[in-house]
């Protein structure tokens, strides 16, 4: 009976969260419908992961299912200072989102090459358009409840796409800025990267609780998924920092694909989140790929930090 009731629970949360993504989910577009209500449709058949689950023995989340999340909102932007976390290397080669909502005005895109794409979808050339429905959400793996959740209530994607044979040569910084308003809030960032045949980056994906004190925010769970296709012979170089709030709660998902003889390398840096998992998936989609995957994490207290990382070596290599 109890296990009965725990179970319940779980589906009861995921459904309450599902519940919120519904109320913030104004899509246009019919094929990004059509991909949410699928996701949507799955997860409604699935519960909150307990450590009775294997991939998530050494992740409590009990902690998370104790707050009552709701739907992210749109707040003024114009005393946010992002300048705490402004790479100069990057300078003009910034994408940001605040509260998983694109924000031009903070962002600086001028400094990227001719033809590569750095924005969000509702600035999507009309070339990448009829294109980007065969990448988003079509990783493998795109089937765990946070995955679906964060699909669930897919709004809107930061998109970085390299055409083939390009070089970006300054690092492009996608930030993420998370600003409480002493509600807890559900924010769900989802990020697509397609760095054609031949291309190379370098990406630094940074979550930030927006002050300068790592305490000086509320609670707040954000929910990221990003995906990242590696042509044949393109070379991805991938940085992670999760700079949570010491109050939030941090899910993150990468998904990444290697096509024959590209190279991806993921150096993850976790010191945020009264509670963070990162999950890192790499598919070998052909042979010859070469991948490197680094983590430093550094909490303290009551922090829990977990990264669960697989590769799968499906082609000679």
């Amino acid at each position: 009976m109890t296990m009965e009731v725990s179970v319940k629970r779980e589906v009861s949360y995921l459904s309450a969260l599902l519940e919120q993504c519904r109320q913030d989910n104004p899509v246009e577009m019919d094929w990004l419908q059509e991909l949410s209500n699928h996701a949507r449709g799955i997860a409604q058949e699935l519960a909150i992961p307990t450590t009775k689950d294997e991939e998530w023995r050494f992740t409590d989340l009990s902690p998370l299912m104790q707050v009552t999340f709701e739907a992210a909102v749109a707040v003024d932007t114009s005393t946010l200072d992002i300048s705490p976390v402004v790479l100069p290397e990057a300078v003009n080669s910034r994408l940001v989102f605040v509260n998983g909502i694109y924000a031009p005005e903070l962002s600086s895109l001028a400094g990227l090459p001719e033809g590569v794409f750095v924005g969000n979808l509702a600035e999507l050339p009309s070339e990448y358009q009829s294109r980007i429905a065969d990448y988003l959400g079509k990783q493998q793996g795109a089937t765990d409840v946070f995955t679906l959740l964060n699909t669930a209530g897919l709004t809107d994607v930061a998109v970085i796409w390299l055409p083939r044979n390009t070089e970006v040569t300054v690092p492009i910084h996608l930030l993420f800025v998370s600003m409480a308003d002493g509600v807890p809030r559900l924010f769900q960032p989802r990020c697509l990267v397609v760095a054609e045949a031949g291309s190379q980056l370098s990406l630094v994906e940074e979550y930030w609780q927006g002050q300068e004190e790592n305490s000086a925010q509320g609670v707040y769970l954000t929910n990221s998924v990003t995906e990242v296709w590696v042509g044949e012979n393109a070379r991805v170089t991938h940085i992670r920092v999760d700079g949570e709030s010491n109050q939030a709660f941090h899910v993150g998902k990468s998904a990444i694909a290697q096509a024959r003889n590209s190279f991806y390398s993921c150096h993850g840096v976790a010191f945020g989140g009264r509670l963070s998992r990162h999950t890192l998936e790499v598919f070998q989609m052909g042979e010859g790929t070469e991948t490197i995957l680094n983590g430093l994490t550094a909490i303290s207290e009551q922090q829990l930090a977990d990264t669960h990382s697989a590769v799968m070596l499906n082609h000679p290599n």
